[in-house]
């Protein structure tokens, strides 16, 4: 493993994700998924989030259609809040969702907005507590 490209990943998984949630999530792992969460890291927020092309705001809405489509909807909420986190709008995010149901299908689609509205209600309620 790079060390490099593992603490760029890092950085920016704490930037986008939140470093409350990476930290509990690299103290959560153990020796089953110690490796895993390291390969996440480097790999994923490292070499990819790592490259300067797109922006980190693409990137967002790019995952959020990706995970849509594939149905993942634990992630779908979190690359959500990073997606606000990094300055995309509910406006791009809901013609994001949009063309995702017209190239993925309606049924993909109705998922990602049926998520969407509760990761917007629960920040709507975490403002007004």
């Amino acid at each position: 493993m790079s060390q490099e490209v593992f603490d760029r990943g890092l950085e920016i998984r704490k930037e986008v994700l939140g470093a409350e949630y990476v930290e509990k999530s690299l103290h959560a792992a153990d020796d089953f998924n110690r490796d895993f969460q390291n390969i996440v890291t480097e790999f994923c927020w490292g070499a990819g989030w790592g490259r300067s092309a797109l922006s980190r705001r693409d990137k967002s809405l790019l995952n959020l259609v990706m995970l849509g489509a594939l149905n993942r909807g634990s992630e779908f909420k979190l690359h959500l809040q990073g997606a606000l986190t990094n300055g995309c709008t509910k406006d791009e995010i809901k013609d994001t969702l949009i063309q995702l149901a017209i190239y993925a299908g309606i049924p993909a689609g109705v998922e990602a907005f049926r998520l969407a509205r509760e990761v917007f209600a629960e920040l709507e309620n975490e403002k007004t507590a």
